[in-house]
C-alpha cells in the first residue's frame, strides 16, 4: 500500500513533519573579534534533517544534512556572509557532512564531520573532529584560532511514551541521562543507575533535588505539570504534552532562543491543548522565548541565569556553568 495514496493526507503531514529528534546548544565564541552566542539546532524528521545556525542580530542559515543516496550526492559546503551589525564584515561558514555518524535517531552527528567560521584570516569557530580535512580545503591551518568555544547549554525535545533517554557531557564527561515516569512515580537515571525517584507525583509536579552526575553535583529542576492536568481531567491523549526537566551546573547557561523547526514544534503544540487547560498550562508553550515557571525558578536561583531574551553579547557561565534542558513529549 503506498500511504500519500491511501492515508489521510493530513495525518500523513503531520507525521512527516513531528521531529523525531531535536536539540538546540548554545556556544559561547567571538564573531569579528567580537563576543557572540552562537546557536545550533538539529532537527530530524521522517523526511526532513536539517541544521540551523544563528547568531542573534548577526545571521540565520539552515543547511540540509541528506545523507548520500544512489540519486544525490551530499558535498562538503561554504558560504560567504555579511554582517550587517559588523559593519559589513565578511564571515566564511564552512562544513561538510558527508560521512558524518550519527547514533541512533539523533539529529546531531557523533563523529566525522565539521563546521567552522573564519574571519579576517581567524578561525573563530570550529566543531568537529576533521580539523585535516578543512585545512586541505581552505588553508585554515595557517590561520590564527580564537579560544575554543565554551557550551553553555543545551536544549533537547525527546520523544516516547513512558521513558526517555539522552546523552550530555557534563565537566568534560559524556552520561547517559534516563527519565522514566509512571504510575504516578518519576525516576532520573544516569548511566542507568537510579539517582531520584519522587513519588506522589500528583502532588509533587514541580520541584528540585540536588544529584550527583558522574561525581558532580547537579541542581535537577522538573515541571510535568502538563503530565498531572491532563490526566486527572481524562484528557483522550491519557496525559500528553510535554514535561520540562533542567539539568543545571554552577551558574547555569543561556536559555537558547528557539528558532527554526523548534520554533514551529512549539507554536504547533498549541493547538494540542483544549481552550480550558491552555490557560493553566506554563508559559513554555508560547512561540516567544519565554520560559515556564520550572524555568524561571531555575534562572532565579542563579546570579548569572539569563534567558533567552537575553542579549547576545552578555556573557555567562564564565565559572563553569552548564545547563541541560529538556522537553519530553508524549506520544500518543
Amino acid at each position: 500500500m503506498i500511504p500519500a495514496c491511501f492515508s489521510n493526507p493530513n495525518a500523513l503531514s503531520a507525521a512527516s513533519q513531528m521531529p523525531h529528534n531535536l536539540t538546540t546548544c548554545v556556544y559561547q565564541t567571538h564573531l569579528c573579534n567580537s563576543p557572540a552566542h552562537l546557536t545550533l539546532t538539529w532537527s530530524k524528521s521522517l523526511f526532513s534533517h536539517s541544521l540551523t545556525i544563528h547568531a542573534p542580530d548577526c545571521f540565520s542559515i539552515t543547511i540540509s544534512l541528506h545523507p548520500s543516496t544512489f540519486f544525490f550526492r551530499a558535498r562538503p559546503g561554504s558560504k560567504s556572509i555579511y554582517l550587517t551589525h559588523h559593519h559589513y564584515q565578511r564571515i566564511k561558514l564552512y562544513w561538510d557532512f558527508t560521512r558524518a555518524d550519527f547514533n541512533r535517531d539523533s539529529a546531531e552527528p557523533d563523529s566525522s564531520f565539521y563546521i567552522a567560521i573564519v574571519c579576517n584570516s581567524r578561525l573563530e569557530f570550529f566543531l568537529g573532529d576533521l580539523r585535516d580535512e578543512l585545512s586541505r580545503r581552505s588553508g585554515v591551518a595557517r590561520m590564527r584560532y580564537s579560544a575554543e568555544p565554551t557550551l553553555l547549554s543545551r536544549r533537547e525535545h525527546v520523544f516516547g511514551r513512558r521513558s526517555y533517554v539522552t546523552q550530555a557531557e557534563f565537566m568534560g564527561t559524556k552520561h547517559e541521562i534516563g527519565i522514566e515516569c509512571g504510575g504516578g512515580v518519576l525516576k532520573v537515571k544516569v548511566d542507568g543507575v537510579t539517582s531520584l525517584a519522587v513519588k506522589r507525583l500528583a502532588w509533587k509536579f514541580r520541584g528540585n533535588e540536588r544529584i550527583r552526575v558522574g561525581g558532580v553535583e547537579v541542581e535537577f529542576f522538573w515541571d510535568v505539570f502538563n503530565w498531572v492536568n491532563n490526566a486527572c481531567n481524562g484528557s483522550k491523549s491519557g496525559g500528553s504534552g510535554h514535561g520540562v526537566f533542567v539539568f543545571q551546573i554552577g551558574d547555569g547557561g543561556v536559555w537558547p532562543e528557539m528558532v527554526g523547526p523548534e520554533k514551529r514544534l512549539m507554536r504547533k503544540s498549541l493547538s494540542w491543548v483544549g481552550p480550558t487547560s491552555s490557560s493553566a498550562l506554563p508559559t513554555s508553550l508560547s512561540p516567544s522565548p519565554s520560559c515556564s515557571s520550572v524555568l524561571q525558578w531555575a534562572e532565579e536561583s542563579s546570579d548569572c541565569g539569563r534567558s533567552s531574551c537575553s542579549s547576545s553579547t552578555r556573557s555567562c557561565g564564565s565559572g563553569g556553568g552548564f545547563t541541560l534542558l529538556l522537553y519530553a513529549w508524549r506520544k500518543d
